[in-house]
């Protein structure tokens, strides 16, 4: 036995890590690493206190091929329909190995979503060596050759450090859109919560990516500034993102949850969160800010307070602003109002407050519950709590 092979973990069947974007609903989940290699930011409920570990390629390989395998089973059974009865998974489940549950349930639920993407999890797949990110690939391409997109996190600090001979052979190999999470483009911002990178490592890392031919899906996350650094978090973010160009540009609110680092500041009064209105002065200005780049803005998040916050850039920019001020304008109670139902799930967007019905349903909330424009942030982050 080699040395190597001495303390090599054994394979402990199919797995799949805890998060994928929004985007990725209906993407199979293949694990290549486990957690987070940083873990160090202190806005991030997820993956504090375990462990990050690389995959063995051959244990991704045989997750893979387990999954093809009930999806083999899975398409027959359908005789090349799209949809499959409640009878055929009946009797697909009758053949599965009791080891192999996870893997036909991952397969049953990739079918259901049209079998079409694949998201390599967990928060940074590419810092594993880029011949075994290759290998993975390629061996998905082979099990499944119609697949039309590959996506995976990764960090900025990580993509800077690959050569781009690699990053291109990764793009041909078949993955062909990274999600990074910017979060902010202001140097105090991320060296406060401890981000591990740059503006200047964002935006070098953003530009490899779509010079191997990638799409590029940056996020950014509203309020991370507080009060004292709002403003330059929205024009920072906005310069760095003008110099990358992405394809998509993805909000995602800030929230405080009591687990995370973050919440000792808040709690401590070190960190001044914004109130929602605030938030939404900050992204108004963000998005006034974004100038020559052509990148599809999303607001793809149930923590986001407008949903259809999202437009193509520059032509749906004038639409895009045009919401965030009507808010603004609005009186206090009537924002209150949309705060609640909105964080309620009453409200998805600003149009909905026309409904009768919805406002009739919010106002009696608030009056049970006393809720008015003094109090209401503090509702509003007890209710956001929910959502991490």
């Amino acid at each position: 036995m080699k040395p190597c092979e001495k303390n090599r973990e054994p394979y402990a069947g199919f797995e799949q890590g805890p998060i994928r974007p929004p985007s990725e609903a209906d993407s199979l989940l293949i694990r290549v690493t486990r957690n987070c290699p940083w873990n160090f930011c202190t806005f991030c409920p997820v993956y504090k206190g375990k462990r990050f570990s690389l995959r063995a390629v051959d244990h991704v390989i045989r997750d893979i091929d387990m999954v093809h395998k009930y999806v083999t089973m899975l398409r027959e059974h359908a005789c090349g329909t799209d949809t499959i009865t409640r009878a055929m998974v009946q009797e697909v489940s009758w053949q599965v190995d009791p080891d192999e549950t996870d893997a036909f349930h991952a397969a049953l639920q990739w079918f259901s979503g049209g079998l079409s993407s694949v998201f390599l999890q967990d928060a940074n797949s590419l810092i594993i060596k880029p011949r075994d990110l290759v290998a993975i690939l390629l061996h998905l391409r082979r099990r499944f050759p119609w697949i039309e997109r590959v996506t995976s996190y990764a960090r900025s600090h990580t993509i800077a450090r690959i050569a781009d001979a690699d990053l291109a052979a990764i793009r041909e190999a078949g993955l062909n859109r990274i999600h990074i999470g910017l979060e902010s483009g202001s140097d105090k911002v991320l060296e406060a919560v401890r981000k591990g990178t740059t503006k200047a490592m964002h935006i070098s890392a953003g530009l490899k990516v779509k010079q191997a031919g990638m799409e590029l899906s940056e996020y950014v996350m509203p309020g991370l500034g507080g009060r004292a650094l709002s403003h330059e978090h929205a024009v920072e973010t906005a310069d760095a993102l003008n110099r990358i160009n992405p394809d998509f540009i993805r909000l995602r609110t800030l929230a405080i949850p009591n687990h995370i680092p973050l919440y000792t500041e808040f709690r401590e009064g070190t960190f001044q969160k914004c109130t929602d209105i605030e938030t939404a002065g900050e992204i108004l200005t963000f998005i006034r800010n974004l100038n020559g780049i052509s990148s599809t803005l999303k607001s793809d998040h149930v923590l986001n307070l407008f949903q259809e916050l999202e437009g193509v850039l520059p032509g749906d920019k004038a639409h895009m602003t045009a919401i965030l001020q009507s808010f603004l304008d609005l009186p206090p109670e009537r924002q209150t109002r949309y705060l609640v139902g909105r964080r309620l799930g009453i409200f998805r967007c600003l149009g909905d407050m026309a409904s009768s019905h919805r406002m009739e349903k919010v106002e009696g909330i608030c009056r049970k519950n006393g809720i008015t424009p003094a109090n209401v942030d503090e509702v509003v982050d007890e209710l956001m709590k929910r959502f991490i």
